[in-house]
């Protein structure tokens, strides 16, 4: 399965980008808002990501220098090394590389523009939907279906 089936299945709302000039107070509030774990840092509302911010990384900068950090931009505390993955890339390929990685979220740029951005949950799901679709096909199979 392919990167781009998630995407399809996914609602079309877009990708939550903010600024990296705004405050990471206000980009928490908008996590909270809409329930999400994670912002896309965007200098052009959403064509390219410059970084990525996620609950994460507030809550460590919190512990690490107090509530001061939330005046600060976003810009400050972002993951500015993207791992990024393309609509072609395979699913099993995008989960081994976030397991390694150890994060949650993954943009999905193409030819240099931000187009979504896949979840680990996504991408579970669509790996559990796959084998439950093999497991059907092979009983059918043995049955004599």
């Amino acid at each position: 399965m392919l990167v781009q089936a998630i995407l399809k299945s996914k609602s079309t709302d877009g990708v939550v980008t903010v600024a990296p000039s705004m405050t990471v107070s206000d980009a928490a509030k908008i996590l909270a808002d809409k329930r999400i774990g994670t912002v896309i840092v965007s200098e052009d509302d959403g064509e390219t990501a410059a970084g990525i911010l996620s609950e994460r990384d507030i809550v460590r900068e919190l512990a690490a220098s107090g509530s001061g950090c939330l005046t600060q931009p976003v810009s400050a505390y972002m993951t500015k090394k993207l791992v990024t993955a393309t609509q072609q890339d395979k699913v099993q390929d995008v989960l081994a590389r976030m397991t390694e990685g150890r994060f949650r979220h993954m943009p999905i740029v193409e030819d240099g523009k931000l187009i979504g951005i896949v979840t680990l949950g996504d991408v579970v799901k669509a790996q559990l939907s796959e084998l439950a679709m093999e497991k059907d096909a092979l009983q059918g199979m043995i049955m004599g279906h």
